[in-house]
């Protein structure tokens, strides 16, 4: 496509400067930094809208089905830079800044990261998005726009602070309110018959409406589009009440209202917070099936053609809610019979499995449920009654009728949204090939049995534009001298660098941009945190949510190791190593927060020791975020991805750091086993225990005490930090945790360190060998192009969507 009028820098600096005055309401003499980037964002966006208007014609004259992504995270970042990337006008922006004095870069930043996930699930849900949109397919996204998000993330004395994420402070140049697309969710209340119709008559009633942001594809081919749902209360004062003097109560149902948009996960520790999170996990997705229901009526008139014209997919099991609000709505609603509802609704829905971890595979308390959502409670029994009979009738016994039931009878009886998602779908896929088949052997074993068809793979992927292009230009710009720019169009053809992997000059200049990335990160972290690193040091990086699955304690461990037998053989020949950490802990989850003042008070200790010197760096990065993984990825060496074998269902972090020439160190656990399929066994490295391993590890008596013991290094390590060598102030701090990996040790860190600690001395040795290191890395680029998500989109698309 040609790109827009915005590619001529002076066309641009004239309706840069137009929005300046107009819109912004400044000239060129009062306008800050902050101006212009408003300024610039508006200039750019009228060719964005203009592709908007062109690619919803198109859709509609053509009469194509649409997708529609349901996520309770996208994790966007920053816009400016994806739109000038993908739009051609990078250099006319900078030439039209630069007219000003100003610098491209520096007007980026501020830009706040838009403050609407979390981890991976969010930013493969915003990839997702684009390559929807990099592929010409239709598509909306549908999520919750967070006042606050999760948190802003502070670090003080070692302990993380939860702060509210304000990025919303100063208004979103992105975005666009939509009045007309406001819609009623209830909440309470009763159900009652009516002339032989169900009615539910909800006690409580929010108003929720939407907010679209333009999401921009690659050359400008389409223009998609994220919706945000933003809630008022239907009366948001009570002035009888503020005028008798009740103030707060007067506001009552704002703040309720209110409070479905402020906090991204809040914690679920009590019973208000589960409430929450129920409350807002309904919302969404009931504006979202609402909106979806009102387009298609009113483009194709009846609802029975659904499965045909849209394709839902549910990101996880946070939506799983669409498919008893997609059935309340077909029967009561559109007076559909209940069988054909629930072909339509299983026609129309698929449903993407995110993790093994029952905590996150949600359930809720039935009284609960019951009473907020009376008339889908009873949609949900009238399902399970339904699939139970046909699983009677082919022959499970009892307890394989217990496990597919969507109501769990042990204990306190709770309602299970995996399984209510599993099977109101057409289509069950998981993101890895490993997890795809534990699947089917644990947690959907039973459902896999009645339904042996529905469970599918669709291995992650991860946009090249956003995580090679953007994030590191010179890399970019030195694979296109090297293989030309076919893979700018399609990220497979990568590959051709593989041809390349022994060309020592290739090798040289891969690993001068990789020394540049360094530098960069090195100032920018001096700045941020105040620490000095090394460039020439080994960037050693794990940067992901803190979770003891993820087992940044595992590394920690091995760094208390490293440091002890640097003090104690200062006279070796050392590789120095920067250890990088990033990430943030749920509030409420001790352990993980316990973990972040562990890296902390070792960073404390290890980086004033003198004797150490710049042998080995500890480094934790406060408020880890898209725009600090875009610059720490592209100056990582090292890739930490060493989860519990058989727990971590894909990463994307794995693939993004391959892309950007970083080695991998980890498990076979996730997409690592497929990125060693696709870079080569000798281009990564592999250790400790597997899936199997594990499972009969806590099947056959573990005894994670007498491994510790045994291993000089790692009792060492654990008796340091569990004595308070690290914790001075409090000797006690780290005990229990310790005690924890002696008694139990659920997630096999003792279990697999002695097989770490050999595969960081491979490590070692394979940095020391810096011609081997290079083409490694090389191999790593030229194997990784699969990982696009353009891929993983084109296999959804086909095999479960319809729409290619």
């Amino acid at each position: 496509m040609t790109i827009p009028a915005s590619g001529k820098e002076d066309e641009l600096d004239a309706r840069i400067l137009a929005a300046l005055h107009y819109r912004v309401g400044k000239n060129e003499r009062a306008a800050k930094p902050h101006d212009w980037y408003n300024a610039a964002v508006l200039a750019l966006r009228d060719d964005i809208i203009d592709l908007w208007f062109a690619s919803t014609a198109r859709t509609h004259e053509a009469g194509a089905k649409r997708v529609y992504y349901l996520s309770l995270e996208f994790l966007i970042g920053r816009l400016l830079r994806d739109a000038l990337s993908n739009l051609g006008c990078t250099r006319a922006m900078e030439q039209a800044l630069g007219q000003h004095g100003l610098d491209l870069a520096r007007i980026e930043t501020l830009e706040p990261d838009a403050a609407l996930g979390n981890g991976g699930l969010g930013r493969l849900a915003a990839c997702f998005m684009e390559s929807l949109a990099s592929l010409d397919i239709p598509a909306y996204g549908y999520g919750i726009r967070y006042i606050n998000g999760m948190f802003r993330q502070r670090i003080d004395d070692g302990w993380q602070v939860e702060l509210p994420e304000t990025w919303l402070a100063h208004g979103n140049p992105w975005e666009f309110e939509r009045r007309e697309s406001a819609y009623c969710v209830g909440f309470g209340g009763e159900v009652v018959s009516e002339e032989g119709a169900v009615r539910w008559l909800p006690a409580e009633k929010i108003e929720a409406t939407a907010f679209d942001t333009p999401v921009v594809g690659w050359r400008g081919r389409r223009v998609n589009t994220l919706r945000l749902w933003h809630a008022n209360a239907m009366d948001p004062i009570r002035l009888d009440a503020f005028n008798a003097g009740d103030h707060a109560g007067a506001l009552a149902a704002q703040v309720r209202a209110d409070s479905l948009v402020r906090v991204l996960y809040p914690a679920d520790s009590t019973p208000a917070g589960q409430e929450l999170r129920l409350r807002q996990e309904y919302f969404f997705s009931s504006a979202s099936i609402q909106d979806i229901l009102r387009r298609h009526v009113q483009y194709h008139g009846e609802v029975r053609s659904l499965p045909e014209k849209v394709a839902i997919q549910l990101n996880d099991t946070h939506p799983s809610l669409a498919v008893a609000e997609l059935m309340r709505l077909l029967i009561d609603d559109h007076r559909l019979a209940f069988d054909e509802a629930w072909d339509i609704t299983r026609g129309t829905i698929a449903y993407t499995n995110h993790t093994l971890l029952p905590e996150a595979l949600e359930s809720w308390p039935l009284p609960l449920f019951e009473r907020l959502l009376p008339r889908h409670m009873q949609i949900v029994y009238a399902i399970n009654a339904q699939v139970l009979r046909e699983a009677r009738r082919k022959g499970f016994d009892d307890a394989a009728i217990a496990a597919i039931s969507l109501i769990d009878e042990h204990g306190e009886r709770r309602v299970r949204m995996a399984n209510l998602a599993f099977v109101g779908a057409h289509s069950v896929n998981g993101v890895a090939a490993l997890h795809t088949q534990l699947m089917k052997e644990t947690v959907f074993a039973d459902l896999h049995k009645l339904y042996p068809t529905r469970i599918n793979n669709k291995t992650n992927g991860v946009t090249p534009r956003r995580w090679l292009h953007q994030a590191n230009p010179r890399l970019t710009a030195l694979i296109r001298e090297a293989i030309g720019s076919d893979f700018l169009e399609d990220a497979e053809g990568l590959a051709a660098l593989g041809a390349l992997a022994g060309d020592a000059a290739l090798g040289e200049r891969v690993d001068e941009v990789k020394r540049a990335n360094k530098v960069d990160l090195a100032n920018h972290l001096r700045e941020l945190i105040g620490i000095r690193l090394d460039p020439d040091a080994l960037f050693d990086v794990q940067i992901k949510r803190i979770h003891e699955y993820k087992r940044q304690l595992l590394n920690l461990i091995e760094t208390v190791a490293l440091y002890d037998q640097i003090r104690s053989h200062p006279e070796r020949d050392w590789v120095p190593r920067v250890k990088i950490f990033a990430g943030k802990a749920a509030p409420s989850y001790h352990n993980a927060k316990l973990i972040i003042k562990l890296a902390n008070d070792i960073a404390r200790r290890v980086n004033a020791d003198p004797i150490v010197g710049e042998v080995l760096k500890v480094v934790f990065v406060p408020n880890y975020n898209v725009s600090l993984a875009e610059r720490i990825i592209p100056a990582a060496d090292l890739s930490e991805q060493i989860s519990t074998a058989g727990m971590e269902a894909s990463g994307t972090g794995n693939m993004k750091f391959a892309f950007n020439g970083a080695l991998t160190i980890g498990t076979l656990d996730g997409a690592n086993i497929e990125i060693m399929e696709r870079v080569g066994r000798e281009n990564i490295v592999i250790f400790g225990l597997t899936a199997e391993d594990v499972a009969a590890k806590r099947a056959g008596g573990y005894d994670p005490r007498a491994l510790i013991e045994g291993n000089r290094e790692l009792a060492q390590a654990v008796h340091s930090i569990a004595s308070g060598v690290f914790s001075p102030d409090d000797p006690t701090r780290y005990a229990a945790l310790m005690e924890g990996l002696m008694q139990s040790d659920w997630f096999m860190v003792a279990a697999d360190f002695e097989a770490y600690a050999a595969a960081q001395n491979e490590v070692k040795a394979r940095w020391r060998d810096r011609a081997a290191w290079r083409r490694a890395a090389i191999h790593n680029i030229a194997g990784v192009g699969w990982f696009s998500s353009d891929r993983t989109i084109r296999e959804y698309a086909k095999a479960i969507w319809g729409v290619l």
